[in-house]
């Protein structure tokens, strides 16, 4: 992976001008809700603030989609609390990178897909698209396993119809963009608050404790030295940037209508980090709950195995003694699918318009984005059954662990070059923390593709490189 993206470096270089980019004059980002949120001009500090919140939202929800959700019950179902450390880390990086999109948006006034088709060779922006479009869709095809789970769960529908049914949210994403994009922002941050309060009774009925949680936050050196936990920490933090997020941000934050002067970029940057920020701790929140939670109910019950999101399902409430926890965890689980498939109609569109300037009609979209993700779903339940469901969660995640250095590469050399960024450029401490937390998430997401089809290999390269026994 990074020798790839290195690569992406070695194109000629485009005709620039005196900002460095190929300037294109009367293209925007989402170009029907370009600007549509009003920002006070001298308002206070809380009217300004609740003008820029929402965008943070709704990148929050690639942080807790159902993807994550196996790694973080398998985490705390095996090790307790000890890999909330990781969930942390994972969270602080997801924040730097998300400032980074808030930077590049608002500061270029051009969301990271133009950029790439700003700096790029036509062959290098087709080839970024094409696997943008398969990390879009691979993530989608995790919603749709998900919705499908948490409907079989709830309603005892099969899972297959239970994919087809996830075609109707076409209809709710249109009427949706049709009344403006706060009501999608307001949706997004319902369904959120909906996982969150399932989420915060399950760790009332659970109670967690509390010593113990907080001792968990404390990197242990344990971390490294066991290879078992160490596997599952990989998988935590290699899954945690969902690449489409970074298009999202930088393009949905330039929804709002600040001013375009140096303070007003300044300004703007400032409240939309703040947005987001606190979005992401919230999606903090539910990651460390769902490991807590398996901690507190799996970890010391002789349940360490629980792996996948059927089988915790079935023990919460035996294991709890609380008929409704497993209620909640489905309801929780229907809407961390449907809040995801929101976001990822609009990184579709956004990545489309951006790479190739590309545009169809948002039904279209949808539609083939869906149809895509929801084809090798009912192909692979059909003729294989229902237990393969956590396989398809597990497939979607290689994808995009393929894509991702793809997507964090040029966001740190674009957000990192003056000429491109002006006085916004990154400054050297940034620059630092942004490629550390690039090459570690380069790393650790070969590693995860290694493992998926090299294993035995990638162990004893990785193991024997710290210095570990394989295990």
């Amino acid at each position: 992976m990074p020798q790839l993206t290195r690569s992406l470096d070695t194109q000629p270089p485009a005709k620039t001008t005196d900002t460095a980019w190929r300037k294109t004059a009367g293209e925007f980002s989402l170009p029907e809700v370009h600007r549509s949120i009003f920002v006070p001009g001298g308002g206070s500090f809380w009217r300004k603030l609740l003008a820029f919140a929402g965008p943070g939202f709704l990148v929050a929800v690639g942080y807790m989609d159902p993807g994550n959700w196996a790694t973080d019950l398998a985490g705390g179902a095996q090790f307790g609390y000890t890999l909330l450390s990781v969930v942390l880390i994972s969270n602080f990086m997801a924040i730097l990178l998300q400032h980074l999109c808030v930077k590049l948006g608002v500061a270029t006034g051009r969301d990271l897909a133009q950029a790439c088709r700003d700096h790029y060779s036509t062959p290098t922006v087709w080839f970024l698209w094409i696997i943008c479009e398969l990390a879009i869709a691979a993530c989608d095809l995790a919603e749709v396993v998900g919705s499908a789970i948490g409907l079989q769960l709830l309603f005892g529908i099969p899972l297959v119809w239970g994919c087809v049914i996830t075609c109707l949210d076409v209809l709710a994403v249109l009427f949706l963009q049709t009344k403006g994009f706060r009501y999608i922002e307001a949706l997004v941050v319902v369904l959120i608050g909906t996982i969150g309060a399932c989420f915060a009774t399950e760790l009332f009925f659970a109670k967690p404790s509390l010593p113990g949680v907080m001792l968990g936050f404390v990197p242990h050196a344990e971390i490294i030295k066991n290879p078992a936990m160490l596997y599952v920490a990989i998988g935590i933090l290699g899954a945690t940037v969902m690449p489409h997020n970074l298009y999202l941000h930088s393009s949905i934050v330039q929804t709002r209508d600040f001013e375009r002067s140096p303070s007003g970029k300044r300004e703007a940057i400032k409240f939309a980090t703040i947005d987001s920020s606190a979005a992401l701790m919230l999606a903090l929140f539910i990651n460390a709950a769902i490991l807590i939670l398996a901690a507190a109910v799996f970890h010391w019950s002789g349940h360490r195995d629980v792996a996948e999101i059927q089988d915790a399902y079935k023990l919460l409430s035996p294991s709890m003694g609380v008929g409704v926890a497993s209620t909640l965890f489905a309801v929780a689980l229907l809407a961390s699918g449907q809040n995801s498939t929101l976001t990822g109609t609009l990184a579709g569109q956004i990545v489309m318009e951006g790479f190739v300037n590309i545009r169809l009609r948002p039904w279209l979209r949808r539609l083939i984005t869906r149809g895509i993700a929801i084809v090798p779903a009912v192909c692979v339940i059909g003729f294989y059954g229902e237990g393969k469901t956590t396989q398809l969660l597990v497939a979607s995640q290689v994808v995009l662990s393929m894509q991702l250095g793809f997507a964090v590469w040029p966001l740190m050399r674009f957000t990192g070059e003056k000429a491109k960024m002006g006085e916004f450029v990154n400054p050297v401490w940034i620059k630092a923390l942004g490629w550390t937390t690039a090459a570690i998430i380069i790393v650790l997401n070969v590693k995860l593709l290694l493992d998926t089809f090299l294993p035995e290999a990638a162990s004893k390269a990785f193991y024997g490189f710290l210095g570990l026994p394989t295990g």
